[in-house]
């Protein structure tokens, strides 16, 4: 049915305004009117079945930026979910259509290169539709959207190509004045390989190319690994992670930080596809692996966007493999925060010996490549095994990579690795196990 608005409708004069405004989207309104625009409503609803939405989404908080008409928002909050809409500048048809169709999205101006979680929160999905290519900094875009993310992002842009060669490099045209369709804002046309590239860097864990149809990609985006029901494989050990650049425990999201942790595996010839990092609760994809020798390895991935301040685990697995063993780092923690140890129980552990892990110096440590911190405690219970043990050195959180037998004294040693760029000065170690821990004692690094 077309727009027929009828001398007694209550909507008349909002539905005669949107017929003199002119419509993108086409809107069908709850007596069954057609509000006809540019896109007909099957052109919409294919736009949407691209990517794997389920048809239930409530409990689900969605975003949807670049809501221009506001169809898919208003199609998010039929089917459950709490929607917030985002564009850069008022569109007064989504005002008019969302009164119309007695909606309770949310409406918000911004550009998405300046939206936050402190402003608006997280969302369990986002829409972002034919965005991308009219944006001058696209990448900061993807980043921005991938901090306010928590679980899956639906992206859907312009690109160069058909997306048939998977071999094809990544490549982006950049359009000055009009280049592209006579329209100045449009700014940027990736072709297929560097949209995913892209998406990838941004932060993302799992990027899932869906189509590309009349040159628009339809990509979807995860924040999470997928979980493996029966392992078959043994678990990795982390021995130590570090800040990639700065080689320290230091990290802020501020700064474009990338994490490297190493670990020993025993599946060999490992591919960066093959090892699935995860920082809290959010994935990371590699984007560095290497083998340091026999079942040693190094990988490094980006500090994953939207982590809250704080301490988060980082752990990792191989592509059967369970979870391995955690280390915690610290995310945006003043200097003073950060070298204080996490609150744990106090236990019978007691922290006998203290030495360098290669020159068995007592109470002085060398910093450097391959540091190593030895200790030598009693009171660990007779189960413990290494991968339920930490050292911490002041605030941080590093794996025992060697626990031995109790000799005759009843003591056991503890070996740990130093981050490589840990500051000569006065620290202390306590010995964690589980949810509890040593006294600290002190110890100078030199």
């Amino acid at each position: 049915m077309g727009l027929n608005p009828s001398a007694t409708d209550p909507n008349r004069q909002k539905l005669e305004e949107l017929a003199r405004l002119g419509w993108y989207h086409s809107m069908e309104l709850p007596d069954g009117q057609l509000v006809p625009g540019f896109q007909s409503l099957d052109v919409l609803r294919h736009r949407l079945a691209q990517f794997p939405l389920p048809a239930d989404l409530h409990g689900k908080r969605a975003l949807d930026i670049g809501a221009w008409d506001g169809w898919f928002t208003f199609e998010l909050e039929r089917r459950g979910a709490q929607v917030m809409a985002v564009d850069s500048t008022a569109i007064e048809r989504f005002r008019i259509a969302r009164d119309l169709l007695g909606s309770q999205a949310e409406y918000r101006i911004g550009d998405v290169c300046r939206l936050s979680p402190a402003q608006i929160g997280h969302f369990d999905i986002v829409m972002f539709l034919g965005v991308l290519y009219h944006l001058k900094h696209p990448m900061l875009a993807l980043e921005k959207v991938c901090e306010l993310s928590t679980g899956m992002v639906c992206v859907e842009s312009f690109v160069t190509d058909d997306g048939a060669d998977p071999a094809a490099p990544p490549l982006m045209e950049f359009y000055e004045t009009t280049e592209l369709c006579g329209q100045f804002d449009n700014w940027v046309g990736p072709n297929t390989a560097c949209l995913l590239a892209m998406c990838r860097t941004a932060g993302f864990a799992r990027v899932q190319l869906e189509s590309v149809l009349d040159h628009r990609a339809h990509v979807t985006c995860y924040r999470h690994w997928p979980e493996i029901e029966n392992p078959r494989e043994p678990a990795p050990y982390l021995t130590s992670v570090e800040n990639a650049a700065t080689r320290d425990r230091a990290f802020s999201s501020a700064n474009d930080d990338y994490v490297a942790i190493w670990f020993n595996s025993p599946r060999a010839n490992l591919a960066a596809a093959d090892v699935f990092p995860r920082i809290g609760p959010y994935g990371s994809h590699p984007v560095f692996l290497r083998n340091i020798g026999g079942d040693c390895w190094q990988v490094n991935c980006k500090l994953p966007p939207g982590l809250e301040p704080g301490r988060h685990a980082a752990t990792l697995r191989t592509i059967d493999s369970a979870w391995g063993n955690s280390a915690r780092i610290g995310v945006d923690l003043p200097a003073e925060q950060r070298r204080q140890c996490p609150a744990a129980t106090v236990c019978n552990i007691r922290i006998a010996i203290v030495t360098d892990g290669k020159t068995w110096e007592r109470n002085l440590v060398h910093t450097g490549i391959d540091s190593c911190l030895s200790l030598w405690v009693s009171g660990l219970p007779e189960e413990a095994a290494m991968d339920g043990i930490a050292v911490w050195l002041d605030g941080d959180d590093l794996p025992a990579v060697y626990l031995s037998q109790p000799d005759a004294q009843g003591l056991r040693q503890i070996n740990a690795m130093l981050p490589s760029g840990t500051q000569p000065g006065d620290y202390t170690v306590a010995v964690a196990f589980q949810d509890t821990v040593s006294e600290a004692v002190p110890v100078k690094l030199v």
